[in-house]
């Protein structure tokens, strides 16, 4: 099993950048497959970001592509989202997840993604 913790939400204006990390602990990280969801308030939570296990590959959904960039440091279990250009939409709780190598589905699913961690929230004030 891994343990997910996020960190680096927060309250910022228009057009900042922010950084959010996520760190795994008590599993071979650099074997699950990672993803982030957000959330905003009254709605569903959607996918925003996936990366392969070794990092060399990333997929960032429509809306944020261009200013979301997904990555891992297997080497010390995180995982970051680096958002620019910050927009009044994009606030929500973000939240990390993972999901072993040997579990498949559509990776935009959070069905698939067996293990969360407890949200970050960011803010952004127009």
């Amino acid at each position: 099993q891994v343990q997910l913790v996020e960190s680096g939400g927060g309250l910022v204006q228009t057009g900042e950048s922010l950084r959010l990390s996520c760190a795994a602990s008590g599993s071979t990280f650099d074997t699950y497959y990672i993803g982030w969801f957000r959330q905003a308030p009254g709605k569903e939570r959607v996918f925003v970001a996936t990366i392969s296990l070794n990092g060399d590959s990333t997929y960032c959904t429509d809306s944020v592509k261009g200013r979301f960039t997904i990555s891992r440091d297997n080497a010390n279990s995180t995982m970051y989202l680096q958002i620019y250009s910050l927009k009044p939409e994009d606030t929500a709780a973000y939240y990390c997840a993972a999901r072993p190598w040997d579990v498949g589905g559509p990776y935009c699913d959070g069905a698939i993604y067996g293990y969360w961690g407890q949200g970050t929230q960011v803010t952004v004030s127009s």
